[in-house]
């Protein structure tokens, strides 16, 4: 017992330093220079960039990968989960209102990063032993970075830590999440759950990326529109309450004590907390610059990586500018951000959300919440398989003869999930996931010039397109 605390303390202290200052500066610092160096283009170009994630690219399947929304969707569906939903209800209560702000701009910010990684991952992504397309920031670090001795080394460090994130952060936590949703709303035992999730995870991942890709097709567009719709309802029912939240969490970004009192109840706050705490849970929720999407990004069946960085910088902009702000904003009208339980303790976490959608749904907020977390999380669960076996694969020195045992030992880990207590786990999870970022950001600031030129010399490529198309019109 005594040895079992003091791990816990320790992976806390360690979980402290990791998510440090130090790289809350490195990631929001990279997202701002790329930002500049890029002329503020991800920025100029987002209507771009979501025409081409939804324009219907159906990819030509020439080796092994999936079509460029497949791969948005799979990246969505290892971003869209719990840190959308929970990850927003904590950081209001421990940053108060304002940490949603914070969590926007570090959105915005983080487009820039997304799109260079992503670009690289495309662009530098290789071959397994069995012919298929591999790539992430393990490949770019091994094809590009300068030092090649020194790029092999940050990918192995980069590929280590992803596997472990995989099965902590990407399993582990989303099933338990999913067994406790079920037990709260329908009183489904855990051990049932636990035995229906491996199932189900084994069948999906035992596909490889085709099928994962077609399953994210489907679930990720279902999900989010059930989701919104839910927050929408919050909204529209305290509508009343949203002139007032919008301006409280403006205000309370830079200084929490004046929405005080309201309905946003006593805020304790400072701005920096406001700050550490959006700034943290913003590259939670997108992951902009961990570098785990890009290997689902590196999947893409198209050549044209520039245009690929820029459909994957999207899902920023889709998962904290749109969902994590109108998830904020249900919980600011809703009123129920600083409110406490029986005990006078502050509601946080699932709590917090179940309180702002029985304000809309009655009872039936608690089982909308359950369903929502239970899809969500299990989208990551099966997004975050693909990119653990990569890594994986990257490991075992590309060869694929070993994935299956990956696959198996992946799917039988979602039962220890539903069944086990996981705090450690969690605090593990998290320390794997902020490690994985520090040879990702060193690579893409590394190989930035470069990047950051193409990604200019395209522009002018697209204006030159763009305006030929204008005047064939207006002819």
């Amino acid at each position: 017992m005594a040895q079992g605390v003091f791990m816990e303390k320790w992976l806390e202290q360690a979980d402290d330093l990791v998510w440090g200052p130090w790289l809350l500066a490195l990631l929001l610092g990279t997202g701002c220079f790329l930002m500049v160096r890029l002329r503020f283009l991800p920025l100029k170009n987002l209507k771009y960039a979501l025409k081409c994630a939804f324009g219907g690219d159906k990819g030509e399947n020439r080796s092994g990968g999936i079509s460029s929304f497949a791969a948005l969707t799979t990246e969505l569906a290892t971003t869209l989960g719990i840190g959308n939903i929970v990850g927003v209800a904590s950081a209001m209560v421990l940053g108060g209102p304002g940490a949603l702000f914070w969590m926007v701009v570090t959105s915005i910010v983080g487009m820039a990063t997304k799109l260079v990684e992503s670009m690289l991952a495309v662009k530098y992504r290789g071959k397994n032993s069995a012919g298929q397309i591999a790539g992430g920031p393990m490949y770019t670090c091994l094809h590009a970075f300068p030092c090649k001795k020194a790029g092999m080394l940050l990918g192995l460090i980069f590929a280590l830590f992803a596997v472990m994130a995989s099965f902590g952060m990407g399993n582990m936590t989303q099933s338990n999440s999913i067994a406790d949703a079920l037990w709260v709303a329908f009183r489904i035992p855990r051990p049932k759950t636990g035995l229906c999730v491996t199932i189900l995870t084994i069948l999906v991942v035992l596909g490889g990326i085709g099928v994962i890709g077609k399953v994210t097709q489907i679930l990720v567009p279902f999900m989010g529109i059930f989701y919104m719709l839910g927050t929408m309802a919050v909204i529209v029912v305290n509508w009343k309450s949203l002139p007032e939240a919008a301006g409280g969490i403006l205000t309370a970004a830079f200084c929490p004590q004046a929405v005080s009192g309201g309905i946003f109840g006593s805020i304790t706050v400072s701005a920096f907390q406001s700050l550490r705490w959006g700034v943290s849970r913003g590259i939670f929720s997108n992951e902009a610059g961990l570098g785990a999407s890009g290997i689902t990004t590196a999947a893409a069946d198209t050549e044209d990586y520039v245009k690929q960085g820029y459909i994957s910088m999207t899902g920023v902009f889709l998962d904290t500018v749109i969902v994590c702000t109108v998830t904020g904003l249900a919980f600011g009208v809703s009123g129920v951000v600083g409110a406490t339980d029986a005990a006078g303790e502050p509601l946080t976490g699932t709590a917090l959300t179940l309180a702002a959608f029985e304000t809309a749904l009655g009872k039936w907020g608690g089982a909308f919440v359950s369903v929502c977390i239970a899809l969500f999380a299990f989208a990551t669960v099966i997004g975050w398989a693909y990119q653990g076996e990569r890594a994986f694969e990257f490991l075992m020195g590309g060869k694929t003869k070993y994935n299956l045992w990956y696959r198996f030992a992946y799917g039988l880990t979602a039962f220890l999930g539903c069944v086990c207590p996981l705090e450690a786990v969690w605090t593990f999870s998290d320390i794997c996931n902020g490690l994985m970022a520090v040879p990702n950001l060193i690579c893409v600031l590394a190989l930035s010039g470069k990047a950051c030129r193409e990604i200019r010399e395209y522009e002018k490529t697209y204006e030159k397109k763009y305006k030929k198309k204008r005047s064939r019109k207006r002819l």
